[in-house]
């Protein structure tokens, strides 16, 4: 059940070594146990960080494993969110909504999970890039689990429109029944579309779709991101497909997903430790060993 309090659930610092970790399959790329060990010396926080590759049957026995051994916390990435969503004893409104737990926590014989990914975004765009989203025109493309992931927190932020884009539109309309609530009550006017019927003008352009990772692009038309700041939610050594092509099309900035990935660490860590860390220099730091 979602838990709307999770403050008083969140474990405190303290000066015992503690392991965390990420689980995920593959995850030899991982970069979360550099940000952590970042967070851990910035801080001045015991913590051990790893990152371990599980075979895909043993994800449930893996976690329950680790918490009995004293682990105090997990992050969880592909394939296993939807998963840890279905073991956790309490979630947080961010995991509830986005259907899926990218954090576990184990504290008073309860397993919490939350989802930090849309947290993450909304303060790279806000704090980092310094990307103004209350009373924007928003434009997401893609309606997978990454999607919505991202959508409560970037209701909640404002804008004045966010429109959710799909290759196939009908997928697009699941999300905005979903968070047609949200957007009431927050005063946004959702809306879905498919990639070929894009038109108008948009303020930010996030790109939530899978095609970077394969060395493809949206869909779209070049007149969406006129103009727009663009943000890819993959990022790399080296902008991304998608960014490159804004840039030429005439957008006005352009920035990847490593501050989204440092972001919603860090969030994690908070939770976990009680202290939240300063992203911007571990992004920073991170970049640089891209």
């Amino acid at each position: 059940m979602p838990d709307d309090n999770n403050n008083a659930a969140r474990p405190t610092a303290h000066n015992q070594l503690t392991s965390y970790a990420v689980f995920g399959n593959p995850i030899a790329h991982s970069l979360s146990p550099a940000i952590h060990a970042a967070f851990a010396q910035q801080t001045q926080q015991p913590i051990r960080y790893d990152k371990a590759c599980i075979e895909l049957p043993a994800f449930e026995s893996a976690v329950h494993q680790f918490f009995h051994s004293g682990g105090g916390g997990l992050n969880i990435t592909v394939p296993f969110k939807q998963r840890a969503f279905a073991m956790a004893t309490e979630l947080s409104e961010a995991a509830a909504k986005a259907g899926a737990v990218n954090t576990l926590y184990y504290q008073d014989g309860v397993l919490y999970g939350d989802n930090t990914d849309g947290a993450g975004l909304c303060r790279d765009l806000t704090n980092n890039l310094r990307w103004p989203v209350a009373g924007k025109r928003l434009l997401v493309l893609g309606a997978g689990g990454a999607v919505r992931g991202v959508l409560a927190p970037l209701i909640a932020s404002s804008p004045a429109s966010l429109v959710i884009a799909n290759r196939t539109h009908a997928k697009a309309v699941v999300l905005q029944e979903q968070f047609a609530a949200d957007a009431e009550q927050a005063s946004v006017a959702l809306s879905a579309n498919n990639f070929a019927e894009l038109e108008g003008d948009f303020d930010i352009v996030i790109n939530g779709t899978s095609a970077s990772l394969a060395g493809d692009l949206p869909e779209v038309s070049a007149a969406i991101v006129n103009h727009a700041r663009c943000y890819d939610m993959v990022y790399g050594s080296s902008p991304t497909l998608f960014l490159q092509w804004a840039a030429q099309q005439g957008a006005r900035s352009i920035a990847d997903g490593l501050g989204m990935l440092v972001e919603q660490a860090a969030e994690s860590f908070t939770l976990w430790r009680g202290v939240r860390p300063q992203a911007a220099p571990v992004i920073d730091r991170i970049r640089s060993s891209l």
